[in-house]
């Protein structure tokens, strides 16, 4: 009997946005533990478009062996399809969205159908619809496990030390370096939801976009410099990272914390002098937490913004956008 085909984007090859190809593969099948979903929606990510380039952003010691093809992507909303053995949470026709498989580059999510693992789901909250729900999970959980709850136990691949939030209250202090971004607009949100005085970061053509998600501050990177006008901030959330994030070092009160979300090179001289804390995780699946993101979603109190939506076959399209930057929100393929 021949196999039924659905339409993914695989890659056969490393390199730039046209690597991307739209073909026919057959629809996977559940394994124990897991859901087949049909999918509605799916979040484009910065580690999409990393694995499309041949994970070159990775130091060489720290890149997974990687098979081609690959369909890529791990953030989904869809439908339950199928149910596979010992799975108990979930029903035929269930309306779900998660991160599937990650930090892990298996997700497979580019695609009309993908196989699920149970636990990395969570129920589509009514008062989100499809495309939003695709739009929160990977960059939702990457905030939520800096800045509110990290929720496992699992070894860091960027330091020794298990990431621990800063509780966050009235009296706390929180800026968030490219606020405007999919990361940073929740992280915006999350500290705001938590009390906490905001100063978020960005072009001043964000401006009022960040203002209406709850920022108290607004600084345009174009205009002055952040490091040079923020000080005894109690937590900075730079969601950019990388090796220019030290800068924010000394806009910490004693006692304050640098969370970089793309990991950087800093002076442990400094930061002990300093008297302050640098700490990084790695975002990973976790139902449970999407289903407590997905509350605040439900009521408002969080919003996904959406840059823009392209439809499954335009891909490529999907990651040109990406890579023109200055994104609001998140980018989303649709598949309806």
């Amino acid at each position: 009997m021949s196999a039924i085909m659905m339409k993914a984007i695989r890659l056969h090859e490393y390199g730039g946005p046209g690597v991307l190809r739209h073909e026919d593969v057959p629809v996977p099948v559940p394994g124990t533990g897991e859901v087949l979903v049909r999918v509605r929606a799916v979040g484009v990510n910065p580690p999409d478009w990393y694995l499309r380039d041949g994970l070159t952003v990775m130091p060489a010691a720290m890149r997974p062996a990687i098979t081609l093809p690959v369909v890529p992507g791990t953030d989904v909303s869809g439908v339950v399809e199928r149910v596979g053995d010992g799975v108990d949470g979930f029903t035929v026709g269930d309306e779900v969205f998660g991160m599937l498989r990650f930090p892990g580059f298996d997700g497979s999510a580019y695609a009309e159908y993908v196989v699920a693992p149970a636990s990395d789901l969570a129920r589509r909250p009514a008062g989100l619809d499809p495309v939003r729900a695709a739009g929160a999970p990977m960059a939702g959980l990457t905030a939520w496990q800096f800045l509110i709850d990290l929720g496992h136990d699992e070894p860091s691949p960027f330091q020794e030390a298990r990431h621990r939030p800063v509780p966050l209250d009235a009296s706390s202090r929180v800026l968030v370096n490219g606020a405007a971004g999919g990361v940073g607009h929740f992280g915006v949100q999350l500290a705001k939801w938590r009390g906490a005085h905001v100063t978020a970061v960005a072009s001043g053509g964000h401006a009022s976009f960040l203002r209406d998600l709850g920022a108290d501050e607004v600084v345009d990177y174009t205009e002055v410099r952040p490091e040079e006008v923020a000080r005894d901030l109690d937590v900075v959330l730079d969601t950019v990272g990388g090796p220019r994030s030290s800068r924010f070092l000394r806009t910490l009160k004693r006692g304050g914390s640098l969370f970089p979300v793309f990991f950087g090179a800093f002076d442990a001289e400094e930061v002990a002098r300093l008297g302050v804390t640098v700490s990084t995780t790695q975002v990973r699946s976790n139902g449970p937490q999407l289903a407590e993101l997905g509350r605040l979603l439900d009521d408002g109190t969080v919003r996904v913004a959406i840059d823009s939506t392209f439809p499954l076959a335009r891909a490529a399209e999907a990651h040109e956008r990406a890579a023109r930057g200055h994104i609001r929100g998140k980018i989303v393929l649709t598949c309806e």
